[in-house]
């Protein structure tokens, strides 16, 4: 074990893989001991048969959690084993049901003892362990339902390298990349406006000398994302949050929601009690940050923007 106590968590897999072939290897012993041919991967489709009777491969797999290519595989083998046969009558003749055999259901019945043996064998160890490993399958099992490893990783590396993002006020060093940015996504998309050629050529005359600020995120000293926060002449709002965009290689890294709480901070400060934004329904990821930042769906706003088909406001 000491390897594994070098590796640390980052092996629970191979050790859950090493755990999981020492109890197989010692259930087919077991089944040896009781006299019976039997391979313990075999155990879960024999278990369901002979509770329920026939049943069908897809229903098998969705009771087992396997899948119906794995299953299908069992049940040959299971049938070269006698233990099982298929083809059985049912109502729906369109159905191909799986049965126990005579000998499986023979089996069964032996099976009943030894499982029986196994069931005690297991609270004594469970009584000498500090910790109840059947119980604790069973949470980890709802928590990875919840949330996958994976996910739980990549929020992990997300957090980590959000970090090594810092959020400056914008420079007439970052025009280009102010307007690089913004230029690559609208191309991708959509196209090209005369506002967004209005407001990438010229930030400084038409957002930042009219009261507005410009947020450029850095990452590794590289601009590879930025936000406009835009004054605006209307009733109803103060400031728009706009040109917000993200290079594709810094995606995963948060920064879409630390230059949109830079914003919204920002605009907090300034005294604004609504902020508005422009956007598309395609562009989903960007949605779902603004509904995550509290936005909310609003309608009936003129927009300069052929391409604009959802307009959002936050309530500060």
């Amino acid at each position: 074990m000491d390897f594994y106590n070098r590796t640390g968590k980052m092996a629970i897999g191979s050790r859950l893989r090493l755990l999981t072939g020492k109890v197989t290897e010692d259930a087919a012993k077991i089944y040896e001991l009781y006299n019976i041919e039997f391979s313990p991967k075999w155990f879960p489709v024999f278990f369901i048969l002979a509770e329920n009777g026939g049943k069908t491969i897809t229903e098998i797999a969705e009771e087992i959690g396997h899948s119906q290519p794995s299953v299908t595989k069992i049940i040959k083998e299971m049938t070269a084993a006698d233990l099982v046969h298929s083809n059985l009558q049912s109502d729906d003749k369109r159905r191909n049901m799986v049965g126990l055999t005579k000998k499986g259901i023979e089996v069964s019945k032996t099976l009943e003892t030894q499982c029986a043996d196994i069931e005690e064998a297991i609270e004594s160890m469970t009584a000498e362990a500090s910790h109840n490993l059947w119980e604790a399958i069973a949470e980890w099992e709802f928590l990875l339902e919840k949330k996958s490893l994976f996910k739980r990783v990549q929020d992990q590396k997300k957090n980590r390298e959000s970090k090594d993002v810092q959020i400056v006020e914008y420079q007439a060093e970052y025009q280009e990349a102010f307007r690089a940015l913004n230029e690559e996504w609208i191309s991708t998309y959509f196209e090209m406006e005369e506002a967004d050629y209005k407001a990438l050529d010229n930030p400084q005359e038409y957002i930042l000398d009219k009261g507005g600020k410009i947020f450029v995120a850095l990452y590794n000293d590289e601009p590879l994302g930025v936000c406009a926060l835009i004054k605006m002449n209307d009733g109803d709002y103060d400031f728009e949050m706009a040109k917000m965009a993200v290079s594709p290689k810094a995606q995963g890294k948060s920064i879409g929601w630390l230059l949109g709480q830079k914003v919204v901070d920002t605009a907090k400060e300034l005294g604004a009690s609504k902020l508005y934004l422009e956007s598309n329904t395609i562009l989903k990821p960007a949605i779902n940050l603004y509904y995550k930042l509290g936005f909310e769906k609003v309608a009936g706003h003129a927009t300069p923007y052929k391409r604009c088909n959802i307009q959002m406001e936050l309530i500060l």
